[in-house]
């Protein structure tokens, strides 16, 4: 009898034990002067737990906001999966808003909108304050698509010593050459300072980055790089993988058959989830 109970109480106990998804949640931004949105994603057992968990920062498309990974990418599903499977381990996904008020996850060059600032001195320890997030490198990591993918190349640049994996999809990786960002700059900033596009370059270059990376920081990042055949951004991240070789940075590359879409981008997803969580577990 008391094993039938057990039997006939195990769907009660696996549906307490769901994920939930918060798709409109808000912060203050002090930095950009209004309240930011962002979704997140808690693991099965968050709520009925005391356990921290590591953290997955998960970067929308252009013409996408906060809810894009959840509506079209099925984060919840997927990621559901993959942590009853035992591919990935329990994490949080948080997925921020970047296309209200301005479009991107960078600071303007004019100085007025300061997204990435908001990113690492607001956003992060917002969560890390609110949520139970392990918050060292080893636990952290960072993923995105498209223009995310370029945010997820620039972060984990930008900021080695703060995540321990990056895997940016089908990414923009920026300018491919100091002509290329001369060229873009001087349309959309007249009477730009060779000085600015200079930097502007320097920093918002993958290939630049890579190119001028310290030999000391090679290894700070695991970086998993996906990108479809078909793919309009395909020869950038080629461009990224070459320079990447010759660096001798260690990472994975994939050319995979399809474009730039959904349907490649949730493909994508359950490796994301597995390359990620190698990097949070103890080896």
């Amino acid at each position: 009898m008391k094993q039938l109970f057990i039997f006939l109480l195990l769907p009660f106990m696996a549906f307490a034990q769901d994920s939930k998804v918060y798709d409109n949640l808000s912060m203050k931004s002090k930095i950009l002067n209004m309240d930011r949105k962002f979704a997140i994603y808690l693991p099965p057992g968050y709520e009925t737990s005391q356990r921290s968990y590591p953290v997955l920062y998960l970067l929308h498309g252009s013409g996408d906001d906060q809810t894009g990974w959840l509506q079209f990418g099925e984060v919840q599903n997927i990621s559901d999966k993959a942590i009853t499977k035992g591919s990935a381990t329990a994490m949080i996904i948080v997925m921020p808003d970047a296309n209200t008020g301005r479009r991107g996850y960078f600071n303007d060059i004019k100085g007025d909108w300061r997204y990435e600032d908001f990113f690492f001195q607001e956003l992060m320890p917002f969560i890390e304050k609110n949520y139970r997030t392990k918050n060292e490198k080893r636990y952290r990591a960072i993923s995105g698509l498209s223009m995310g993918g370029g945010g997820s190349f620039m972060y984990a640049l930008h900021h080695p010593e703060l995540f321990a994996a990056a895997c940016p999809l089908s990414a923009s990786t920026g300018p491919l050459s100091l002509e290329d960002a001369r060229n873009w700059l001087s349309r959309n900033n007249p009477g730009i300072k060779e000085e600015t596009i200079l930097e502007y370059y320097n920093n918002h270059s993958a290939l630049a980055l890579i190119n001028n990376m310290p030999d000391s920081t090679k290894k700070a990042v695991r970086w998993y790089i996906d990108c479809g055949d078909d793919d309009f951004l395909y020869e950038g991240n080629a461009l990224v993988h070459i320079a990447m070789k010759k660096k001798e940075i260690p990472h994975e590359f994939r050319i995979r058959n399809g474009a730039h879409n959904w349907t490649y981008w949730r493909s994508s997803l359950p490796s994301v989830l597995a390359f990620v969580s190698m990097s949070f577990r103890q080896h």
